[in-house]
């Protein structure tokens, strides 16, 4: 209360104590807030985005994490699997295997379809054979 005369009365000021964020108010209680993304707790590193749906501090650890691929956590941050052989990086003719998609690293396969059926990490793989390339023929 700014002052104590009679003729000051509802002049007080009610705010919210940190770190809740607040709608100060005069003459009645202020409307208090928490962001509990603000910190963001979830992965940024998995792309992850933070939804508070109430703000209330009232309902804190109500706040998801969502992955890119639409998995969500609750009161945590999810662990997204990322599928790396979606869309397929090797190209036509050739088949990618990602034997961990839970690791979230690039650790994906291709094999080429037909022979030479050679295979490559974390690339395409070179899927034409060219038997000339050592000259077998000889010179000319």
């Amino acid at each position: 209360d700014g002052s104590t005369a009679a003729n000051s009365r509802h002049d007080f000021t009610c705010a919210c104590a940190a770190p809740l964020a607040a709608i100060t108010r005069v003459d009645g209680p202020a409307v208090c807030t928490y962001n509990e993304c603000g910190n963001n707790p979830c992965d940024a590193g998995q792309m992850q985005v933070c939804n508070d749906p109430d703000g209330s501090p009232l309902s804190l650890g109500d706040f998801t994490c969502t992955c890119p691929n639409g998995v969500v956590g609750t009161a945590g941050p999810p662990t997204c699997e990322v599928d790396e052989c979606t869309p397929n990086p090797c190209g036509a003719g050739q088949t990618c295997t990602d034997p961990n998609p839970a690791a979230n690293q690039r650790s994906f396969t291709c094999r080429c379809n037909t022979a030479p059926f050679t295979t490559a990490t974390d690339a395409a793989a070179v899927c034409s054979h060219n038997e000339c390339a050592s000259a077998p023929c000889g010179a000319g």
